[in-house]
């Protein structure tokens, strides 16, 4: 088991590798530049401003030194923002956009594997089609319908809630409520149909019908048998779905006005600063391959069917 965590870890690094590569490469190439928005400038005074940050040398010569600059965990100065480097927004931000995904995550897998288990166990009743409809509402419906529609509901009608705001504000944790929720959302419902879907091909194995056959009580078959196999297929959602929320939160972040990482990067794709876009995705890439890596530990303490060698 070590020996293939430390070779999953090192084959982390080629992954990384590529993305950083791809992402560069795309990046210089699309049209437009980080100084184009700027007023007219005369030649002299661009060719100046290309030379402070590299941009006159020829595009290998920029990649090999950004991939240094990379690996010694220099992300570069931001284009926009001259006061601090990139690594000092990134790293400032990304905390917020980690609370708000840790806590939507939370409640996808608290209320996803409940309600999931009950639509299982209550299967062509009023219950499984209650929360079966709600799952296909919660992901067809886009966030940036379903985050308005609570500010009206909980904030502007009921008045329960703060419209917007972060933590540091005066309104303090219920600030976090509103965008976990909408956040949660999409993911509750991906969670409780994998949970649904599985916990009924549990139900159906041999295994489980000798639990019953040999008289073991519905609580202590569902804990120690059907719901540690019909975890599986969660736990494999989990690795990109936590990932998707930290990325998908750039949305929610603006609905709510949370200081978080998505609204550096919308941002930076906007005014083409080409240091703090890729250094948004080197971060977003990194909570994506660690997640994965993450969930296949996992996998070999659910299931002792599985082993790494």
């Amino acid at each position: 088991m070590t020996k293939y965590i430390i070779r999953r870890f090192i084959g982390m690094l080629p992954t990384l590798f590529i993305v950083i590569t791809l992402s560069f490469f795309i990046i210089r190439v699309a049209p437009g530049g980080p100084f184009d928005a700027e007023r007219v400038l005369t030649e002299q005074i661009l060719k100046n401003i290309e030379a402070k940050y590299h941009l006159d040398e020829p595009l290998l010569m920029q990649y090999g030194r950004y991939l240094f600059d990379v690996v010694r965990g220099d992300l570069g100065p931001s284009y926009r923002y001259q006061d601090h480097d990139v690594s000092f927004y990134i790293f400032n931000a990304l905390p917020n956009s980690m609370l708000l995904g840790v806590m939507a995550l939370s409640i996808a897998i608290l209320f996803g594997i409940t309600t999931g288990m009950i639509a299982a166990l209550k299967q062509n009743t009023w219950a499984d089609y209650t929360v079966m409809s709600f799952a296909v509402i919660g992901i067809s419906i886009p966030l940036f319908v379903t985050g308005p529609l609570l500010m009206w509901l909980l904030a502007m009608k009921w008045g329960i809630l703060p419209t917007s705001g972060w933590i540091t504000g005066r309104h303090g944790a219920l600030t976090l409520i509103m965008p976990a929720l909408t956040l949660a959302y999409p993911y509750t419902a991906y969670v409780a149909r994998l949970t649904r879907a599985s916990v009924l091909e549990v139900l159906r194995s041999d295994y489980i019908r000798t639990a019953w056959a040999k008289g073991l009580s519905g609580p202590v078959i569902m804990a120690k048998h059907v719901l540690k196999g019909a975890l599986l297929p969660v736990v494999s959602y989990l690795g990109p779905a936590f990932a998707g929320i930290i990325t998908g939160s750039v949305i929610v972040e603006q609905i709510f006005r949370v200081p978080g990482l998505g609204a550096f990067f919308v941002k930076s794709a906007i005014n083409r600063d080409y240091t703090l876009i890729m250094g948004t995705v080197i971060v977003f890439s990194v909570i994506l391959i660690i997640m994965n890596f993450i969930v296949d530990i996992v996998y070999s303490f659910l299931d002792p069917r599985i082993s790494y060698k």
